[in-house]
Protein backbone atom coordinates (compact mmCIF):
# COMPACT_ATOMS: atom_id res chain seq x y z
CA UNK A 1 0.00 0.00 0.00
CA UNK A 2 1.28 3.37 -0.92
CA UNK A 3 1.13 5.87 2.42
CA UNK A 4 -1.09 8.61 2.51
CA UNK A 5 0.17 12.11 1.14
CA UNK A 6 -1.09 15.75 -0.04
CA UNK A 7 0.43 17.79 -3.05
CA UNK A 8 -0.33 21.31 -3.11
CA UNK A 9 1.07 23.60 -6.24
CA UNK A 10 -0.34 26.66 -5.40
CA UNK A 11 1.62 28.31 -8.22
CA UNK A 12 0.58 28.74 -12.10
CA UNK A 13 3.52 28.15 -14.13
CA UNK A 14 3.99 30.13 -17.05
CA UNK A 15 6.96 27.99 -19.39
CA UNK A 16 8.72 28.56 -22.77
CA UNK A 17 11.28 30.80 -24.87
CA UNK A 18 10.73 34.13 -24.87
CA UNK A 19 7.52 33.28 -22.14
CA UNK A 20 8.85 36.42 -20.16
CA UNK A 21 6.16 38.46 -22.42
CA UNK A 22 3.02 37.39 -20.34
CA UNK A 23 4.50 39.65 -17.45
CA UNK A 24 2.35 42.27 -18.16
CA UNK A 25 -0.83 40.13 -18.47
CA UNK A 26 0.01 38.28 -14.95
CA UNK A 27 -0.01 41.74 -13.56
CA UNK A 28 -2.86 42.47 -14.81
CA UNK A 29 -5.26 40.06 -13.56
CA UNK A 30 -3.18 40.48 -9.77
CA UNK A 31 -5.07 44.17 -10.54
CA UNK A 32 -1.54 45.18 -9.83
CA UNK A 33 -0.91 49.14 -8.83
CA UNK A 34 2.17 49.76 -7.83
CA UNK A 35 4.92 46.55 -7.73
CA UNK A 36 8.18 46.19 -5.86
CA UNK A 37 10.81 44.27 -7.99
CA UNK A 38 13.19 42.91 -5.94
CA UNK A 39 16.77 41.26 -7.55
CA UNK A 40 20.27 41.95 -6.73
CA UNK A 41 22.72 44.75 -8.29
CA UNK A 42 24.38 42.10 -10.54
CA UNK A 43 21.28 41.65 -12.91
CA UNK A 44 20.62 45.38 -12.67
CA UNK A 45 24.11 46.26 -13.58
CA UNK A 46 23.99 43.40 -16.28
CA UNK A 47 20.98 45.35 -17.77
CA UNK A 48 18.87 42.60 -17.31
CA UNK A 49 16.39 44.43 -15.14
CA UNK A 50 14.95 46.86 -17.80
CA UNK A 51 13.78 43.28 -19.37
CA UNK A 52 11.36 43.30 -16.65
CA UNK A 53 10.94 46.84 -16.28
CA UNK A 54 10.08 48.02 -19.63
CA UNK A 55 7.47 45.69 -19.35
CA UNK A 56 5.75 46.73 -16.19
CA UNK A 57 6.35 50.12 -17.68
CA UNK A 58 4.29 49.28 -20.86
CA UNK A 59 1.54 48.43 -18.12
CA UNK A 60 1.56 51.63 -17.13
CA UNK A 61 2.03 50.65 -13.56
CA UNK A 62 4.45 52.03 -11.15
CA UNK A 63 7.14 50.66 -9.88
CA UNK A 64 10.52 50.59 -7.87
CA UNK A 65 13.46 48.34 -7.88
CA UNK A 66 15.05 46.81 -5.01
CA UNK A 67 18.21 45.53 -5.67
CA UNK A 68 19.66 45.05 -2.17
CA UNK A 69 19.64 41.05 -2.12
CA UNK A 70 22.75 39.90 -1.06
CA UNK A 71 23.69 36.20 -1.72
CA UNK A 72 22.30 33.77 1.04
CA UNK A 73 19.58 36.65 1.81
CA UNK A 74 20.13 37.93 4.98
CA UNK A 75 17.54 39.03 8.20
CA UNK A 76 18.81 42.28 7.75
CA UNK A 77 18.35 42.17 3.56
CA UNK A 78 14.32 40.82 4.22
CA UNK A 79 13.66 43.95 6.86
CA UNK A 80 14.49 46.18 5.65
CA UNK A 81 13.22 45.47 2.46
CA UNK A 82 9.30 44.79 3.62
CA UNK A 83 10.21 48.29 5.14
CA UNK A 84 10.39 49.60 2.19
CA UNK A 85 7.61 48.24 0.60
CA UNK A 86 5.30 49.08 3.22
CA UNK A 87 6.68 52.99 3.14
CA UNK A 88 5.84 53.02 -0.34
CA UNK A 89 2.36 51.15 -0.60
CA UNK A 90 3.68 48.42 -2.55
CA UNK A 91 0.86 46.02 -3.68
CA UNK A 92 2.70 43.36 -5.38
CA UNK A 93 5.96 41.99 -5.55
CA UNK A 94 8.20 40.73 -8.96
CA UNK A 95 11.12 38.22 -7.59
CA UNK A 96 14.10 38.56 -10.68
CA UNK A 97 16.90 36.63 -10.34
CA UNK A 98 18.37 33.08 -8.61
CA UNK A 99 17.75 31.66 -5.58
CA UNK A 100 18.00 34.74 -3.52
CA UNK A 101 16.01 37.19 -4.39
CA UNK A 102 13.73 34.38 -5.15
CA UNK A 103 13.68 33.55 -1.49
CA UNK A 104 13.90 37.34 -0.37
CA UNK A 105 11.15 38.27 -2.13
CA UNK A 106 9.03 34.99 -0.83
CA UNK A 107 10.13 36.51 2.97
CA UNK A 108 9.56 39.76 2.19
CA UNK A 109 5.51 38.91 1.28
CA UNK A 110 5.11 37.82 4.62
CA UNK A 111 6.66 40.25 6.19
CA UNK A 112 5.24 43.39 4.49
CA UNK A 113 1.71 42.42 5.24
CA UNK A 114 1.78 40.86 8.66
CA UNK A 115 5.34 42.26 10.16
CA UNK A 116 8.00 41.52 12.75
CA UNK A 117 11.03 40.29 11.87
CA UNK A 118 12.06 37.07 9.43
CA UNK A 119 13.10 34.86 12.16
CA UNK A 120 9.34 35.11 13.54
CA UNK A 121 8.40 32.83 11.13
CA UNK A 122 10.40 30.17 11.35
CA UNK A 123 9.34 26.71 10.89
CA UNK A 124 5.44 26.10 9.42
CA UNK A 125 1.92 27.15 11.20
CA UNK A 126 3.32 31.14 11.73
CA UNK A 127 2.15 33.14 8.33
CA UNK A 128 -1.29 33.89 7.80
CA UNK A 129 -2.69 33.50 4.19
CA UNK A 130 -2.73 37.06 4.44
CA UNK A 131 0.74 37.84 2.09
CA UNK A 132 1.67 40.68 -0.91
CA UNK A 133 0.85 38.55 -4.02
CA UNK A 134 3.87 37.41 -5.71
CA UNK A 135 5.79 36.65 -9.69
CA UNK A 136 9.18 34.73 -9.51
CA UNK A 137 10.97 35.02 -12.70
CA UNK A 138 14.21 32.82 -12.29
CA UNK A 139 17.41 34.03 -13.93
CA UNK A 140 19.13 30.57 -13.01
CA UNK A 141 18.54 26.65 -13.41
CA UNK A 142 19.50 25.91 -9.97
CA UNK A 143 17.39 26.40 -7.26
CA UNK A 144 13.60 25.64 -8.13
CA UNK A 145 12.69 28.53 -5.58
CA UNK A 146 10.37 29.58 -8.06
CA UNK A 147 7.71 26.97 -6.96
CA UNK A 148 8.44 26.23 -3.94
CA UNK A 149 6.61 27.76 -0.46
CA UNK A 150 9.61 27.62 1.57
CA UNK A 151 12.29 30.57 2.08
CA UNK A 152 15.94 29.78 3.42
CA UNK A 153 17.06 32.93 5.86
CA UNK A 154 20.57 33.37 7.12
CA UNK A 155 20.31 34.86 10.83
CA UNK A 156 23.19 36.79 10.80
CA UNK A 157 23.42 37.24 14.70
CA UNK A 158 23.61 33.61 15.35
CA UNK A 159 25.12 32.78 11.49
CA UNK A 160 22.24 29.83 11.23
CA UNK A 161 20.11 29.39 7.99
CA UNK A 162 16.54 29.23 9.05
CA UNK A 163 13.50 28.09 6.96
CA UNK A 164 10.14 29.70 6.91
CA UNK A 165 7.19 27.60 4.55
CA UNK A 166 4.01 28.02 3.68
CA UNK A 167 1.46 27.83 0.70
CA UNK A 168 0.81 31.28 1.51
CA UNK A 169 4.47 32.43 0.13
CA UNK A 170 4.48 30.93 -2.84
CA UNK A 171 3.83 32.81 -5.92
CA UNK A 172 0.48 33.66 -7.76
CA UNK A 173 2.31 32.75 -10.77
CA UNK A 174 6.39 31.69 -12.03
CA UNK A 175 7.26 32.63 -15.67
CA UNK A 176 10.17 30.87 -16.14
CA UNK A 177 12.01 31.73 -19.52
CA UNK A 178 15.31 29.71 -20.53
CA UNK A 179 15.99 32.78 -22.88
CA UNK A 180 17.28 34.36 -19.40
CA UNK A 181 19.62 32.34 -18.99
CA UNK A 182 21.68 32.36 -22.42
CA UNK A 183 24.35 35.06 -20.80
CA UNK A 184 24.96 32.94 -17.33
CA UNK A 185 28.64 33.01 -16.77
CA UNK A 186 29.46 29.11 -16.94
CA UNK A 187 30.88 29.03 -13.99
CA UNK A 188 27.30 29.97 -12.44
CA UNK A 189 25.90 27.08 -14.87
CA UNK A 190 27.78 24.93 -13.52
CA UNK A 191 27.21 25.40 -9.70
CA UNK A 192 23.50 25.80 -10.21
CA UNK A 193 23.48 22.92 -12.38
CA UNK A 194 24.60 20.78 -9.79
CA UNK A 195 22.71 22.45 -7.22
CA UNK A 196 19.79 21.66 -9.21
CA UNK A 197 20.63 18.04 -9.49
CA UNK A 198 20.92 17.90 -5.77
CA UNK A 199 17.59 19.01 -5.20
CA UNK A 200 16.31 15.88 -7.78
CA UNK A 201 18.37 13.42 -6.13
CA UNK A 202 17.72 14.46 -2.62
CA UNK A 203 13.92 15.32 -3.67
CA UNK A 204 13.79 11.35 -5.19
CA UNK A 205 15.96 9.71 -2.38
CA UNK A 206 14.55 11.47 1.17
CA UNK A 207 12.75 9.46 3.53
CA UNK A 208 9.70 11.57 3.21
CA UNK A 209 8.99 11.36 -0.60
CA UNK A 210 5.64 10.20 -2.63
CA UNK A 211 5.23 8.70 -6.11
CA UNK A 212 4.58 12.67 -7.36
CA UNK A 213 8.00 13.94 -6.38
CA UNK A 214 9.83 10.63 -7.38
CA UNK A 215 8.76 10.98 -10.71
CA UNK A 216 9.28 14.49 -11.47
CA UNK A 217 13.16 14.45 -9.44
CA UNK A 218 13.71 11.60 -11.95
CA UNK A 219 12.95 13.21 -14.70
CA UNK A 220 15.24 16.08 -13.43
CA UNK A 221 18.10 13.94 -13.22
CA UNK A 222 17.66 12.82 -17.04
CA UNK A 223 17.40 16.39 -17.91
CA UNK A 224 19.87 17.87 -15.98
CA UNK A 225 22.23 15.20 -16.41
CA UNK A 226 22.17 15.11 -20.10
CA UNK A 227 22.71 18.93 -20.79
CA UNK A 228 24.58 20.60 -18.26
CA UNK A 229 28.09 20.02 -20.40
CA UNK A 230 26.71 21.74 -23.30
CA UNK A 231 25.13 24.32 -21.18
CA UNK A 232 28.55 24.95 -19.76
CA UNK A 233 30.53 24.74 -22.52
CA UNK A 234 28.23 26.22 -24.79
CA UNK A 235 25.90 28.92 -22.98
CA UNK A 236 23.94 30.09 -26.25
CA UNK A 237 22.52 26.52 -27.26
CA UNK A 238 18.99 27.42 -26.42
CA UNK A 239 17.93 24.19 -26.21
CA UNK A 240 20.81 22.54 -23.19
CA UNK A 241 19.75 26.03 -21.51
CA UNK A 242 15.95 25.02 -22.03
CA UNK A 243 16.21 21.69 -20.91
CA UNK A 244 18.36 22.71 -18.08
CA UNK A 245 15.35 25.17 -16.91
CA UNK A 246 12.90 22.33 -17.35
CA UNK A 247 15.43 19.91 -15.20
CA UNK A 248 15.35 22.43 -12.41
CA UNK A 249 11.78 23.01 -12.43
CA UNK A 250 11.12 19.78 -11.76
CA UNK A 251 14.12 19.13 -8.99
CA UNK A 252 12.23 22.34 -7.38
CA UNK A 253 8.90 20.73 -7.26
CA UNK A 254 10.42 17.16 -6.00
CA UNK A 255 12.45 18.80 -3.26
CA UNK A 256 9.59 20.97 -2.12
CA UNK A 257 7.02 18.26 -2.40
CA UNK A 258 9.56 15.45 -0.38
CA UNK A 259 11.99 17.17 1.23
CA UNK A 260 15.97 17.90 0.75
CA UNK A 261 18.35 15.40 3.13
CA UNK A 262 21.96 15.70 4.39
CA UNK A 263 24.24 16.98 1.51
CA UNK A 264 21.67 20.84 2.38
CA UNK A 265 22.31 20.33 6.02
CA UNK A 266 26.21 20.50 5.62
CA UNK A 267 25.82 23.09 2.35
CA UNK A 268 23.74 25.46 4.90
CA UNK A 269 26.27 24.81 7.86
CA UNK A 270 28.38 26.48 5.10
CA UNK A 271 26.87 29.05 3.84
CA UNK A 272 25.90 29.89 7.42
CA UNK A 273 29.24 30.24 8.77
CA UNK A 274 31.51 31.26 5.47
CA UNK A 275 28.82 33.10 3.33
CA UNK A 276 29.80 30.40 0.74
CA UNK A 277 27.23 30.23 -2.55
CA UNK A 278 24.68 27.67 -1.93
CA UNK A 279 24.77 25.90 -5.19
CA UNK A 280 28.56 25.24 -4.98
CA UNK A 281 28.22 23.88 -1.59
CA UNK A 282 25.59 21.54 -2.71
CA UNK A 283 27.87 20.47 -5.79
CA UNK A 284 30.97 19.67 -3.70
CA UNK A 285 29.45 17.81 -1.41
CA UNK A 286 26.68 15.57 -3.20
CA UNK A 287 28.96 12.80 -4.15
CA UNK A 288 30.68 12.36 -0.71
CA UNK A 289 26.96 12.07 0.99
CA UNK A 290 25.76 9.75 -1.89
CA UNK A 291 28.49 7.40 -1.01
CA UNK A 292 27.52 7.36 3.13
CA UNK A 293 23.93 7.10 2.09
CA UNK A 294 24.53 4.58 -0.63
CA UNK A 295 23.63 1.60 1.43
CA UNK A 296 20.32 2.59 2.10
CA UNK A 297 19.62 3.63 -1.18
CA UNK A 298 20.97 1.31 -3.70
CA UNK A 299 18.25 0.34 -5.99
CA UNK A 300 17.26 4.47 -6.11
CA UNK A 301 21.04 5.56 -7.02
CA UNK A 302 20.69 2.37 -9.25
CA UNK A 303 17.76 4.33 -11.18
CA UNK A 304 19.13 7.50 -10.86
CA UNK A 305 22.46 6.42 -12.78
CA UNK A 306 20.29 4.67 -15.50
CA UNK A 307 18.70 8.34 -15.91
CA UNK A 308 22.15 9.45 -16.45
CA UNK A 309 22.63 6.89 -18.88
CA UNK A 310 24.98 4.16 -17.20
CA UNK A 311 23.46 0.71 -19.16
CA UNK A 312 24.38 -1.46 -15.86
CA UNK A 313 22.01 -4.23 -14.73
CA UNK A 314 23.49 -4.81 -11.60
CA UNK A 315 22.04 -2.71 -8.42
CA UNK A 316 24.89 -1.96 -6.81
CA UNK A 317 27.55 -1.37 -9.42
CA UNK A 318 25.14 0.85 -11.23
CA UNK A 319 24.74 3.07 -7.84
CA UNK A 320 28.59 3.38 -7.51
CA UNK A 321 28.71 4.01 -11.09
CA UNK A 322 26.43 6.99 -10.92
CA UNK A 323 28.01 8.55 -8.05
CA UNK A 324 31.69 7.92 -9.96
CA UNK A 325 30.00 9.98 -13.07
CA UNK A 326 28.87 12.53 -10.60
CA UNK A 327 32.05 13.48 -9.53
CA UNK A 328 34.08 13.15 -13.27
CA UNK A 329 30.89 15.46 -14.20
CA UNK A 330 31.38 18.13 -11.63
CA UNK A 331 34.96 18.16 -12.68
CA UNK A 332 34.56 17.98 -16.32
CA UNK A 333 32.54 21.80 -15.66
CA UNK A 334 35.12 22.93 -14.04
CA UNK A 335 33.84 22.67 -10.54
CA UNK A 336 36.48 23.32 -7.40
CA UNK A 337 36.71 21.25 -3.93
CA UNK A 338 35.83 22.10 -0.51
CA UNK A 339 39.02 23.99 -0.37
CA UNK A 340 38.09 26.19 -2.34
CA UNK A 341 36.04 27.87 0.12
CA UNK A 342 38.48 28.63 2.28
CA UNK A 343 37.01 26.03 5.03
CA UNK A 344 38.87 25.81 8.51
CA UNK A 345 39.19 22.19 9.49
CA UNK A 346 38.86 23.29 12.68
CA UNK A 347 35.70 24.17 12.35
CA UNK A 348 34.18 20.56 11.09
CA UNK A 349 32.72 20.28 14.91
CA UNK A 350 30.77 23.02 14.65
CA UNK A 351 29.74 22.76 11.01
CA UNK A 352 28.30 19.01 12.14
CA UNK A 353 26.86 20.25 14.93
CA UNK A 354 24.77 22.38 12.62
CA UNK A 355 24.30 19.46 9.63
CA UNK A 356 22.16 17.37 12.51
CA UNK A 357 20.55 20.00 14.02
CA UNK A 358 18.90 20.84 10.59
CA UNK A 359 15.33 20.24 9.88
CA UNK A 360 16.32 17.68 6.99
CA UNK A 361 18.62 15.32 8.94
CA UNK A 362 16.25 13.12 9.50
CA UNK A 363 14.89 13.19 5.61
CA UNK A 364 18.33 11.25 4.96
CA UNK A 365 17.99 7.67 3.52
CA UNK A 366 20.82 6.91 5.96
CA UNK A 367 20.44 7.83 9.20
CA UNK A 368 23.30 10.08 10.28
CA UNK A 369 25.02 11.67 13.23
CA UNK A 370 27.37 14.41 14.15
CA UNK A 371 30.43 11.93 14.42
CA UNK A 372 29.37 10.64 10.48
CA UNK A 373 29.19 14.39 9.27
CA UNK A 374 32.68 15.26 10.23
CA UNK A 375 33.98 12.07 8.89
CA UNK A 376 32.13 13.71 5.65
CA UNK A 377 33.73 16.42 5.87
CA UNK A 378 37.13 15.48 6.30
CA UNK A 379 36.30 13.29 3.98
CA UNK A 380 35.56 16.03 1.03
CA UNK A 381 38.50 18.00 2.50
CA UNK A 382 41.33 15.24 2.20
CA UNK A 383 40.35 14.27 -1.43
CA UNK A 384 43.25 14.46 -3.31
CA UNK A 385 41.57 14.25 -6.46
CA UNK A 386 40.00 17.82 -6.20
Amino acid sequence: MLKSFDFLLPTKIRYGAGILSVLGEELRLLKAKKVMVITDKGLVNAGMVRKVTEIIQGESIAFLIYDEIEANPKDYNIEACAEKAREEAIDTIVAFGGGSPIDAAKAVAVLAKQGGKARDYQGKGKIKDDCLPLITIPTTSGTGSEVTFSSVITDTREKFKFTIKSTAIAAKTAIIDPELTLSVPPIITAATGIDALTHAIEGYTANCTEPIAEAVGLYAVEFIAGSIVEAVKNGRNLEARDRMMMGSLLAGLSFSHADVASVHCMAEALGSIYDAPHGMCNAILLPYVMEYSLPAAEAKYARIARAMGIAEKDDNKAAVMGIEHIKNLSKEIGLPGIKSLNVNCNDFELLADMSVKNGSNESNPRAITKDEYIMLFNRAYNDTSN
